[in-house]
């Protein structure tokens, strides 16, 4: 009888990608990336298990919001006071802080779990074409579609 295989520390292979946002669609970009850092790309995917890789996202203000996202797309967030509720428009967050749309938007994408977190903290956005992540030497990741 054969045993199922089940990942743990030992025998978990991380890699480092770099991802360029330049022209991706949003919703797109964010499920392939989520999918990355929960580890589904791998043969060795366990679900209870951090399995996933590290992921660099570069160029996140030329990312592309289809439709009319930008003007009817709301991010809320609340500050736990009464009258508290805070909202922003998708179009107003890509020009103040693109970094905190791609964030929000993948981080959704992750399990709502102390281990969603620790997935959740392999991911490195950038606004530019720089990061300071060359010594991991991290490879390419070329995206679906």
């Amino acid at each position: 009888m054969r045993q199922t295989f089940m990942a743990n520390e030992a025998n978990i292979d991380r890699k480092w990608y770099v991802v360029d946002a330049e022209g991706q669609t949003l919703g797109r970009l964010s499920s392939e990336i989520a999918s990355i850092l929960r580890g589904k790309h791998k043969v060795t995917y366990t679900p209870h298990v951090d399995t996933g890789d590290n992921v660099i996202i570069i160029n996140a203000e030329k990312i592309y919001l289809s439709g009319n996202k930008e003007q009817d797309k709301i991010y809320y967030r609340h500050s736990n006071h009464p009258g508290g509720l805070k909202s922003v428009s998708a179009g107003e967050l890509k020009e103040k802080n693109p970094v905190r749309l791609l964030e929000t938007s993948i981080k959704g994408m992750l399990p709502k779990s102390k281990l969603g977190e620790k997935q959740g903290k392999k991911l490195f956005v950038y606004a530019g074409a720089e990061h300071p992540h060359a010594a991991q030497q991290p490879e390419n990741y070329e995206l679906r579609g």
